[in-house]
């Protein structure tokens, strides 16, 4: 009998099994398609490799101001495409080499739940027992219900990861997260594209004033937001829209004239949806709603000695987030007391530019009815970032912070080198810093990161001794 069986490869599932094997645990982890999941094989690692590619062929074109000119800069996707796969088969081995060095079983499979401690791997008829059970199932992308979603140009996240040649065009469903980095990716390389929102603005979850930044720099892309898609005909999308109350997520009260827009394909981008059935989930009657298993914040469920991470209880579905709840899974089942902080979740929109933020938003923090005060400041304050980006480049840094005490609730950062600074802010909202904690640490000079410091030290509190 194992200490831990793990339903799931994916970066919940295979940081708990290397954080239980390193206390001595030992771990079987069942894993249907390969170790990493979809952060590694079909979402972060994959779109990170196809961006930068991008990048480097739009720095490329641009380099002419830098004092940097190139001739007859073309883009091969083929080329692209075998770099990534390049890039996914090492990082794969990788992780199968960490698994096998710490003593970690693997088996390659479709788990089946029979009770709380026991799996049947279908493919072979195997049966495993353990002691505890991690659920990490992880999400697919979800659907969006209308005529003509399972259009052959319709594809999802995934299927797009895998195409041979570019579109002249592109219809993305969904101005999220996934829908943005997609239509960043492509609008660099000169297809022409479309986006459709349903909410009032780009990534509903994001700080507005960042949104509404982001959105501006994002230059080229067609935004049609406050819209609703109504149904697909190939590549064509019918859209009516909105009124403000309809894209703020009830029911419309009117609506516009039928619309439409073409491409050569559609991305459906609209969110995904936790992995709840085909794995026998349902013998263990756990608790769930419609983000998934309910857990509280030690990852446990409903019944004692199950734990779920990751995207299939709906908490957050980032990558590092299911890391750090599997961390937290087997600090709990060790009868360790470690949580997990949603507050403290940094999030990065990969675009170019980049966004990024941790904490509450002005949104979040005016619903709460939290006293705030803020500062805003634009990036190319910092001579670093004006040197590499010049000073047309679109990027801001937010702070908010408890207008009395001086505690630092929220971060938000549009521009050049976001995604690698946001991580500073996340640990100042993990230890609950105070501007004035903030005075004592020295950032080094020239980097784009000093803005942090400056937007939190520009604040005006309330209280002049807090």
């Amino acid at each position: 009998m194992y200490d831990i069986i793990i339903l799931g490869g994916g970066p919940g599932g295979y940081v708990a099994a290397e954080r239980a094997a390193a206390k001595n645990k030992s771990v079987l982890i069942i894993e249907k398609d390969q170790l990493g999941g979809v952060c590694l094989n079909r979402g972060c690692i994959p779109t990170k490799s196809l961006l930068n590619s991008a990048k480097l062929y739009v720095h490329a074109l641009e380099g002419t101001r830098f004092g940097v000119t190139a001739e007859k800069v073309t883009y091969d996707l083929p080329t692209a495409m075998a770099w990534k796969r390049e890039v996914l088969d090492k990082l794969r081995k990788g992780i199968a080499y960490t698994m096998k060095a710490m003593g970690i079983t693997v088996v390659t499979g479709t788990g089946e739940i029979l009770d709380k401690n026991t799996v049947l791997v279908k493919e072979t008829g195997e049966k495993y027992e353990g002691r505890n059970l991690i659920i990490a199932t992880g999400s697919s992308p979800a659907v969006l219900p209308v005529p003509g979603a399972d259009s052959e140009k319709v594809l999802d996240s995934s299927g797009i990861l895998e195409l041979e040649t570019l579109p002249q065009s592109l219809v993305i469903i969904g101005g999220g997260v996934i829908g943005l980095e997609f239509a960043s990716y492509f609008h660099s390389l000169g297809v022409k594209v479309e986006v459709i929102e349903m909410m009032e603005e780009i990534v509903p979850n994001m700080d507005r004033d960042l949104a509404q930044t982001l959105r501006r720099a994002l230059k080229g892309i067609n935004f049609h937001l406050k819209s609703k898609v109504s149904r697909i005909e190939g590549g064509t999308v019918f859209f009516t829209p909105v009124d403000s109350e309809g894209a703020s997520g009830a029911k419309p009260s009117q609506e516009g004239a039928e619309q439409s827009v073409t491409g050569d394909l559609v991305l459906m981008a609209v969110g995904r949806k936790p992995n709840l059935t085909g794995y026998g989930l349902e013998k263990l009657n756990l608790d769930t709603n419609r983000q998934g298993i309910r857990v509280n914040e030690r990852m446990e469920t409903s019944l004692p000695g199950v734990y779920a991470v990751g995207d299939v209880n709906g908490l957050s579905l980032l990558a590092h987030s299911a890391s750090r709840m599997g961390e937290v899974a087997v600090s709990s089942l060790c009868g360790e007391r470690e949580t997990f902080n949603s507050k403290a979740i940094p999030w990065v929109v990969y675009t170019l530019p980049e966004a990024a933020g941790v904490g509450l938003t002005e949104q979040d923090a005016l619903s709460q009815n939290i006293r705030y005060v803020k500062s805003v400041l634009s990036m190319k304050l910092s001579g670093r970032f004006a040197a590499e980006n010049g000073f047309t480049a679109q990027g801001i840094c937010k702070v908010l912070a408890q207008a009395e005490t001086g505690e630092i609730l929220g971060v938000h950062m549009a521009g050049s080198y976001s995604s690698e600074i946001i991580y500073g802010a996340a640990g100042m909202i993990e230890k609950r810093m105070r501007v004035k904690d903030v005075k004592e640490i020295v950032f080094p000079h020239p980097t784009v990161a000093e803005i942090l410091r400056e937007t939190i030290l520009s604040i005006k509190l309330e209280n002049k001794n807090a």
